[in-house]
């Protein structure tokens, strides 16, 4: 079984991925820690740091428990920390 994931970068998180967005087919059934894990692996540690301070959004709802499966079809957003004034 895979399951295919359409990931969605916004701000910095864009600018380290390079991409606006990107799907992602990974095999099982994987958590959005599993999600971010290959993403970050994909694009390496630039990316990897702008993950660590970012939150998400699985189909349009926070997520505040990595551990959340991810159904396919799902889109997961990648939120930096947003400069404001």
């Amino acid at each position: 079984m895979t399951t295919a994931v359409r990931i969605r970068y916004f701000a910095g998180a864009r600018a380290a991925a390079g991409v606006a967005d990107e799907d992602l087919v990974l095999d099982g059934d994987p958590t959005v820690a599993v999600v971010v894990s290959a993403i970050g692996q994909r694009h390496g540690d630039r990316l990897g740091k702008v993950l660590a301070a970012s939150s998400f959004l699985l189909d349009g709802v926070a997520v505040r428990d990595t551990s959340v499966r991810v159904p396919a079809g799902a889109q997961l957003d990648v939120l930096p920390p947003f400069a404001g004034g």
